[in-house]
């Protein structure tokens, strides 16, 4: 039974009856990455190092070296990221579950809020909202918050002011509500974190990286085309690189969701 189900899979996604939505920015020099106060280390950008192409270096093959952080373009924050999830069992990207990176996904259409308000909040009550037109949140779900933030670029996209950025993001009644009541996977958004451009004002500061990770739950940032996702329904991939204790990598986000030929 199971080799007809992946065999049906493979079909549907040939055929169109599967559609596969790329949820990944290209990873390039010019990719925004976050800007921590300067008392603090940076996240590296993005950079290519040509080590040969067909030449003189190397005459039947093209390849770079690449400098980036963890951190860096779209990626995946394990919960040793975080201070709440450094002492937790299987915290690296290498220690965790390869079934952990695959699940089901509903999509929070945050985007009027935030074309309103730089600063909007998810928050508990709007979630409820949310729930009521589609459905409670099924235990061990991917939850996105889309605010079509990935359509911004360079200054707009980190959105930077004299008191540092401003983005949305969700409350810590908000992540602990998903978290505690929902028990989800992990949380995702378009935006450079998962938390709010302004998290560092709240108890605890930056909620959905100490909730999250303090729960051995997972993060995505920079997600790009939340908006081809449908509200529920969709199974998403996001799968890191397995660097050794690495604390977060970029990767292919990905998601399934019905297409043309259903």
């Amino acid at each position: 039974m199971s080799m007809k189900l992946l065999t049906k899979l493979a079909t549907a996604i040939a055929d169109g009856s599967v559609k596969i939505v790329d949820l990944t920015h290209t990873l390039d020099p010019d990719f925004p990455v976050i800007i921590l106060p300067p008392e603090f280390n940076q996240c590296a950008r993005f950079r290519m190092e040509e080590l040969s192409a067909y030449d003189h270096r190397g005459p039947a093959w093209k390849w770079h070296n690449l400098t980036l952080s963890e951190h860096t373009g779209t990626h995946f924050d394990a919960p040793s990221h975080w201070i709440s999830g450094r002492d937790l069992p299987d915290n690296s990207v290498d220690a965790i579950a390869p079934e952990q990176f695959i699940g089901p996904v509903v999509v929070i259409d945050c985007t009027l809020g935030a074309a309103m308000d730089e600063d909007f909040e998810l928050t508990a009550p709007f979630i409820s909202d949310w729930e009521s037109n589609y459905g409670k949140i099924p235990n061990g779900c991917w939850v996105l918050m889309r605010t079509d933030w990935s359509k911004k670029s360079g200054r707009n996209y980190l959105n930077m002011r004299e008191d540092g950025p401003h983005s949305p993001g969700p409350t810590p009644e908000a992540i602990r509500f998903l978290i505690e009541e929902r028990d989800i996977r992990g949380f995702g958004t378009e935006t450079v974190g998962t938390d709010a451009g302004q998290g560092g004002h709240y108890n605890p500061p930056y909620p959905a990286h100490y909730f999250l990770h303090g729960a051995g739950k997972y993060g995505l940032q920079c997600l790009a085309n939340l908006d081809q996702l449908p509200p529920t329904g969709a199974i998403l991939l996001a799968a890191p690189l397995k660097i050794k204790d690495g604390t977060g990598s970029p990767l292919r986000v990905m998601a399934m969701i019905p297409g043309g030929n259903t």
